[in-house]
């Protein structure tokens, strides 16, 4: 836990294609705690749609964030294009390697792991990308929040709340997490148990999978490039 003297610097990666809940999801846990700032950070100063068309706008650009405390990177469709921007991915090298946390929600993960960030490291995505993180030599454990060290990994979409609230922890302590559940009321009651493909019906399953082939074929695609440039024997998990 850091002192709540201790100011903390929190800054939130921000793309064209991101999934808007991995960043204002976290970003609802995170702007509450004791002496934090938070600031989206983007290639550009210019203003980006996530990947439903919600317009976002950054803060700063990404040569303009100081050495953060905490890195706080989202994932969404556009991931793809960043896994190949080798200015976004030494910016990440440079932030990951100063910062007291990393925070990766959903497939922020595979930005990560095109940084080589992954290696050795236990972790967890979005439940149709889990499968390619062994292409970035990442150890995937099948949890909503893995955590490894300073590295917080939540899987998809929804699950950077609890992810935040488990980084706010340790961060704050415990009974900040708790008050800051409170205020944003996060009590969740979900009306079907659909939420991951081992609850979903295999129906349900199918047709999401079916509805998001193009993109599960490129990330697949993506994966073999760079278990091929990592030398990673095995490149995808079963």
């Amino acid at each position: 836990m850091i002192p709540v003297e201790t100011p903390l610097s929190i800054g939130s990666l921000l793309f064209e294609g991101i999934d808007q809940i991995d960043l204002t999801g976290p970003f609802e846990v995170f702007s509450r705690l004791p002496n934090a700032t938070v600031t989206l950070y983007a290639p550009t100063a210019a203003p980006v749609r996530d990947v439903r068309g919600l317009r976002l706008m950054p803060d700063a650009t990404l040569d303009q964030a100081p050495q953060l405390d905490v890195l706080h990177v989202p994932g969404g469709a556009g991931q793809e294009d960043l896994m190949h921007d080798e200015m976004v991915l030494d910016w990440l090298r440079r932030q990951a390697g100063g910062a007291r946390a990393v925070f990766s929600v959903c497939t922020g993960a595979l930005i990560l792991g095109a940084a080589g960030l992954l290696k050795g490291r236990r972790a967890t995505t979005y439940w149709s990308a889990f499968p390619l993180l062994p292409s970035f030599g990442a150890i995937p454990i099948d949890e909503r929040v893995v955590i490894d060290g300073t590295w917080t990994f939540a899987a998809g979409v929804t699950a950077g709340i609890d992810g935040a609230l488990r980084l706010a922890a340790a961060l704050r302590g415990e009974e900040v997490a708790r008050a800051i559940q409170l205020m944003i009321q996060y009590a969740p009651e979900p009306p079907f148990d659909s939420g991951t493909p081992h609850t979903a019906s295999p129906e349900t399953v199918a047709a999401v999978r079916r509805a998001n082939g193009a993109l599960i074929a490129r990330r697949e695609a993506t994966a073999r490039t760079f278990a091929h440039r990592f030398g990673v024997e095995g490149g995808q998990a079963g």
